[in-house]
C-alpha cells in the first residue's frame, strides 16, 4: 500500500467514506499532484460516482461567470442541495485547479476532482472555466449541462461562434443584461443558432438577417430559412434557450436553474443523458491513456537526456532520431 500525505490510501478512503471534508480536500490534492497511487484511489472510489449532476459554466473573461456561479450555487443550496464548485470564487466548498497544460481552464485533474466530489455525495458539481479555448471542449465532455455566459459588449455573439462555444452550449446566458445591447445580443444568438441548425427563424420576416460583428463594426448578412423549404437538419431533442441575467442583483437566476433542470430531465427522458455520460467515459479513458503515455515518454527522456542533449544541440541528431531511438528501446 503506497503512502499518501497524512497516512495510507486505505485510511484516506475510510475518512472519505465517513464524510470528512478534509479527506476530500486531501484526495483532490493527491489527484492534482498525481501522487503515486492516485489512479488506484480514483478506481476504488469509482463505484460511488454518477449521482451528482455536473453543470459547466463557461464563456469569455469578464462575462461575470464567478458572480453568476456564486448566485446559482446559493440558490441550489437554498433548495437543499449539497454543492461543490471547481472554480475560483470563495464560498461553499470550492477548489481552484491548475490547468495542467490545458490553456485557460478545465483539465483532466479537474474532471477527476469532479469525480471525487460526486463520490463524496455532492448533489451538484459546478465546473467553471477561466476563458475560451480548448478547455470549453473539455468541460462539454465533463458536464451534463453546459451554460455559455456572454455579455452585450465586445461582439460576444460573433466571438462565441468563432470560439466554437455555439457547439458546446446547452443554455446561453446573456449576463449583465441591464447594459445596452443585451436584447440585440439575444437576437444575434438566436440567428446564429438557426444558421447552425438550419431551423426556421420565426418572427424574422426577411430572408436575410443582419447581425453585428461587434460594437462599431460592420454587420454580417446571413440567409435565414423562411419556412417554405424544409430544414436540412432535423431538430434536436433540446433547443438551447437564450436567457438574460443580472448576476450582481440575482435577477434571472431562478429561471436559469429551472432551465438547467429542464435540460437534465429532457436528457433523461430521451436517453441523451446516458449517451452523453457514455461519451464522457470514453473521452476520459482516452485522456487517461494519453496522460500515461506522456508520463512514460517523459520518464524515458529523462533517463537519456544527458546522453543525447549535446548531440541534439550540435545538430548531429534530430528530435525525430532521438524519438525513434527511444521507441526501439521500449
Amino acid at each position: 500500500m503506497r503512502s499518501f500525505p497524512g497516512g495510507s490510501r486505505s485510511a484516506l478512503i475510510e475518512s472519505f467514506r465517513a464524510g470528512e471534508e478534509r479527506a476530500l480536500a486531501r484526495a483532490i490534492s493527491v489527484v492534482e499532484d498525481q501522487t503515486p497511487g492516485f489512479e488506484a484511489l480514483l478506481d476504488e472510489l469509482r463505484p460511488l460516482v454518477g449521482r451528482a449532476r455536473r453543470i459547466g459554466i463557461t464563456g469569455p473573461p469578464g462575462a461575470g461567470k464567478s458572480t453568476l456561479t456564486a448566485r446559482f450555487a446559493r440558490l441550489l443550496r437554498n433548495q437543499g442541495n449539497r454543492v461543490g464548485i471547481i472554480a475560483v470564487e470563495p464560498g461553499l466548498f470550492i477548489r481552484s485547479m491548475a490547468s495542467r497544460g490545458s490553456v485557460g481552464g478545465l483539465a483532466t485533474a479537474a474532471t477527476e476532482a469532479a469525480d471525487l466530489m460526486d463520490a463524496f455525495g455532492f448533489d451538484r458539481v459546478i465546473l467553471e472555466t477561466l476563458g475560451v479555448g480548448q478547455s470549453e471542449l473539455e468541460i462539454a465532455a465533463a458536464a451534463d449541462s453546459t451554460v455559455v455566459v456572454l455579455v452585450p459588449e465586445s461582439g460576444d455573439g460573433i466571438q462565441a461562434m468563432k470560439a466554437g462555444l455555439m457547439e458546446v452550449a446547452d443554455l446561453f446566458c446573456v449576463n449583465k443584461a441591464d447594459r445596452p445591447g443585451a436584447d440585440r445580443l439575444v437576437k444575434e444568438i438566436e440567428v446564429m443558432k438557426a444558421i447552425r441548425t438550419g431551423r426556421t427563424m420565426r418572427g424574422i420576416p426577411r430572408h436575410h438577417a443582419r447581425i453585428a460583428a461587434g460594437s462599431g463594426s460592420a454587420e454580417l448578412d446571413v440567409p435565414v430559412n423562411d419556412g417554405e423549404s424544409p430544414s436540412e437538419n432535423p431538430p434536436s431533442f433540446w433547443d438551447a434557450p437564450v436567457l438574460k441575467t443580472i448576476a450582481t442583483e440575482g435577477e434571472g437566476i431562478d429561471e436559469l436553474a429551472a432551465r438547467i433542470d429542464g435540460h437534465f430531465e429532457a436528457m433523461r427522458t430521451t436517453g441523451e443523458l446516458k449517451a452523453r455520460r457514455s461519451r464522457a467515459l470514453v473521452d476520459q479513458t482516452r485522456r487517461i491513456l494519453t496522460r500515461r503515455a506522456e508520463t512514460r515518454a517523459l520518464r524515458a527522456w529523462k533517463a537519456v537526456e544527458s546522453e543525447f542533449l549535446e548531440e541534439l544541440l550540435a545538430g548531429r541528431m534530430t528530435p525525430y532520431a532521438v524519438a525513434e531511438h527511444l521507441d526501439r528501446e521500449k
